[in-house]
């Protein structure tokens, strides 16, 4: 009879194979390699290549027992330089603590002793050999270990552990890291085998920015009109009769304060300013003949 621990393993496998076959993690492309060959099911109708299932899951587990064999997790590099997958790569460094490189590789980062980026690790972690083809090439000269998810039509060159996996979906490649972290943790005891692990799947997926910020807009409150001051729209006839009389009634303009007018001295009124001179039309102004000399 199987032991309750050994149940809990099977009811497991069979839920994570259940979420790979939701999240289209069998389904591969219509070309295939030949060193792929031996990870397909069947072909389809249409021409799509049928990965098997199991295996995916067996070379799960195998790279989750080459990971926890690594002492020092920071010497583990994970990296993807495709879009979908850089949100798990970061997201499988937190919980793992390996190292993450999200975007396009650095060419010498592995060989070039004189780089500021340069680092050897233990252990390479990628997406998919045909993007991060530079990475692959520079492990192999390196004598660097390399554990990648490939899909049927990924060239299997220098890659020592293949998990055979469709590599070209956002949900496939989240659903893929999140089981091989939950794994990692649970051989290293963080995480209790056949236990269910608290961090969530959607947080390996990748996110669209511009579709967050239409989300935010459209579940933003829409903004206040504020016509209770009787503001007539644009291009209306403004008459007289919009305005109530009310507003006018008890505005009336304040009497000039009195003053003392006897203070003021004689005669303030009899010199009149002279009169400015007459400029001709040319801008010259001719002086008077008394002031002309003898």
């Amino acid at each position: 009879m199987e032991t309750p621990a050994a149940q809990r393993v099977l009811s497991t496998k069979e839920a994570d194979i259940r979420m790979m076959l939701a999240a289209d993690v069998h389904l591969g492309t219509k070309n295939c390699d030949f060193q792929m060959e031996r990870y397909v099911f069947k072909r389809r109708k249409d021409g799509i290549h049928i990965i098997n299932i199991s295996k995916t899951w067996e070379k799960l587990y195998l790279a989750a027992r080459v990971i926890v064999a690594v002492q020092n997790p920071k010497d583990i590099i994970v990296q993807s330089a495709r879009s979908y997958g850089q949100r798990a790569v970061l997201k499988f460094a937190q919980y793992t603590g390996a190292q993450a490189i999200a975007g396009r590789h650095t060419p010498g980062t592995f060989t070039n002793q004189m780089q500021t980026s340069y680092s050897e690790p233990r252990l390479l972690i990628l997406t998919d050999p045909r993007t991060d083809h530079q990475p692959i090439k520079e492990a192999a000269l390196g004598n660097i270990p390399t554990i990648a998810f490939c899909d049927t039509d990924s060239p299997m060159r220098y890659v020592d552990i293949g998990i055979p996996a469709n590599n070209k979906g956002k949900h496939s490649i989240g659903v893929l890291f999140w089981i091989l972290a939950r794994m990692v943790l649970q051989m290293r005891g963080s995480v209790v085998p056949g236990h269910k692990w608290e961090v969530m799947v959607d947080l390996f997926f990748y996110r669209d920015e511009k579709e967050n910020k239409e989300k935010e807009e459209e579940d933003a409150p829409a903004a206040q009109e504020y016509n209770d001051y009787g503001t007539a729209p644009y291009g209306s006839d403004w008459s007289t009769g919009q305005i109530a009389d009310s507003q006018w009634t008890n505005e009336q303009p304040s009497a000039a304060p009195a003053g003392d007018w006897a203070s003021a001295p004689d005669g303030w009124g009899e010199a009149a300013a002279p009169a400015p001179a007459a400029v001709p039309h040319g801008g010259v102004v001719v002086a008077a003949e008394s002031a002309w000399p003898q």
